[in-house]
């Protein structure tokens, strides 16, 4: 039986806390300080529990609490629930409503922690942001922005569901009842939605620090279901996949098993070789929709241009070079003007290139594959590498290369041979002026191996014996083998000396060649060149 009405203490006697005066710091506290004037008796139960109370606090408590709890009340009879009813009428001010304490998880609401409601147990939570701080924490200003922000996420989300079910009506070719009309999506209703995604996006990363991908936020990918890449339970070297690179590489796998070739594949690709040029997938794949779609090689390869120039060292992007070459070549093959313009717009790149790097290697074999492609050979090619030899004369690259362009013309040489074998063709004139030319280049730089390796294999080339050159090969190793008055001035120089006496059955001389390069002049090599001597000894018995 509840207490009668008249043991309610007066509104004077019954506890209250001063009114802070100051704003609340967080929500934390602003929700203490809501939850102290629905539960004035809170502190002192805190403390000292209903014992604490006086007895006419603990009446008017008691009677609150049933008050507040229907199930309680209804236990009650009639007439004790009109007493209950009367004590808490009587008691002005008491609030009957009351909310649940707060319980923030980090403790650093101290008003809120020293709070307990009696009888709950419930626990309440703000939440936290995308950083792990408890939103709790926040300013109530902070809180009522975050607030907003999710507001207007949520009615973004409602306009995006919106399209994405006019899409589908679209696609099922339905019938709007009020217009009779097919269900049409406008490109300003696209537009529309991709702007509304890339807001979505930046909204629930702010709010929820979840990442919206490119391709997920475009309506233009709405047909395609991604398809990612899974290692598989247990793998022992799982790859971490940067998420923007993960999404495309999804969706790629997902076209390609479709075997779709369109625009958006087209971008699709750019994409990602963007962000890793070395995937080959990606550029067979690219090739096959440039081939479907029947796009101009010329702009290709005008895009390629920008992407090798930022990869230099990228083997892919020359590989798909030569597809597309092979691929256009046949359409201007009888096209005399279309073919020299090629051929002028691929050298004035590659000179672009080697530009940055002279002796990039994929440069260098692609050129090697252009000039019989295109009929390249002559004067031009050959200034070409003749002006990267005057620039570095040790880029052996170039001395590659003008060997190729020189002993590879077919106006003067026989196809199919061998760099290193004789070809009656080359006319004697163009034998003198290419020894003429290294041997120029090896007195600018003796020690420089390139312009001897060069002289060695235009002599084979001529049919000529190494030592036609012997005059000029002997003014870089005099007296050898003469105490005090040896003079070498190119161990290359000295090699050539010894090939030359092997040949003209001179055989003490060039083993004495050969002993000197071990014993002073090139000693790192001393096993190279005493295996030398030994084949040289073999060669003499045999």
């Amino acid at each position: 039986m509840p207490p009668k009405s008249k043991a309610a203490p007066k509104q004077k006697e019954q506890e209250s806390k001063p009114q802070d005066t100051e704003p609340p710091r967080t929500v934390y506290e602003r929700s203490a300080r809501v939850y102290v004037q629905g539960s004035p008796y809170a502190f002192s139960l805190s403390s000292g529990g209903p014992s604490g109370l006086s007895p006419a606090e603990r009446t008017l408590w008691t009677n609150a609490h049933f008050a507040r709890t229907p199930t309680l009340l209804k236990r009650l009879g009639n007439k004790a629930q009109k007493d209950v009813w009367k004590c808490v009428n009587e008691a002005s001010g008491l609030p009957l409503r009351a909310v649940d304490p707060p319980r923030p998880t980090n403790g650093s609401a101290k008003a809120a922690t020293q709070i307990g409601r009696e009888g709950h147990s419930a626990e309440f939570s703000w939440g936290r942001d995308r950083f792990g701080e408890d939103l709790g924490d926040y300013h109530p200003e902070q809180l009522s922005q975050r607030t907003e922000r999710a507001l207007q996420l949520a009615a973004l989300e409602v306009q995006h569901r919106a399209f994405s079910d006019k899409r589908e009506r679209e696609r099922g070719k339905w019938v709007d009842p009020e217009t009779k009309e097919v269900v049409t999506v406008t490109p300003d209703e696209i537009e529309e939605e991709k702007l509304r995604r890339k807001e979505i996006a930046r909204l629930r990363m702010d709010l929820y620090g979840e990442r919206t991908g490119t391709y997920g936020s475009n309506p233009i990918w709405d047909d395609i279901v991604p398809m990612p890449v899974e290692d598989g339970d247990g793998a022992l070297a799982a790859i971490a996949y940067p998420e923007d690179y993960a999404e495309a590489i999804s969706y790629l796998r997902a076209v390609m098993a479709k075997k779709e070739h369109s625009t958006r594949c087209l971008r699709l690709t750019e994409d990602i070789i963007s962000m890793n040029p070395a995937h080959y997938t990606v550029w067979l794949y690219r090739f096959s929709i440039v081939q479907a779609m029947q796009i101009p090689i010329p702009e290709e390869i005008e895009w390629l241009n920008q992407v090798s120039l930022e990869n230099l060292k990228n083997y892919q992007i020359w590989h798909h070079r030569r597809l597309l070459m092979d691929y256009y070549y046949p359409e201007i093959e009888s096209k005399p003007e279309e073919k020299a313009r090629l051929a002028k717009s691929e050298q004035d790149f590659l000179a672009q290139i080697l530009a940055e790097d002279t002796k990039n290697y994929h440069v260098w074999s692609y050129r090697q594959y252009l000039v019989p492609k295109l009929g390249v050979f002559g004067e031009s090619e050959i200034k070409a590498a003749e002006a990267l030899i005057d620039e570095d004369v040790r880029n052996n690259s170039a001395w590659s290369h003008r060997f190729f362009t020189v002993f590879s013309d077919p106006a003067h040489t026989t196809a199919c041979s061998l760099s290193t074998e004789y070809d009656p063709k080359v006319p004697a004139e163009i034998i003198d002026r290419e020894v003429k030319y290294a041997q120029d280049k090896i007195l600018l730089a003796p020690q420089n191996q390139s312009p001897w390796n060069y002289l060695r294999g235009v002599l084979v080339k001529g049919g000529r014996k190494m030592g036609s050159v012997e005059d000029f090969v002997q003014q870089f190793a005099s007296d050898v083998g003469v105490d005090g008055e040896e003079k070498v001035t190119s161990t290359h120089g000295l090699e050539l000396l010894a090939e030359i006496y092997a040949e003209k059955g001179e055989n003490d001389k060039a083993d004495l060649c050969l002993r000197r390069l071990g014993e002073k002049w090139d000693r790192i090599r001393l096993g190279y060149w005493q295996w030398r001597r030994q084949l040289l000894k073999n060669e003499e018995a045999a």
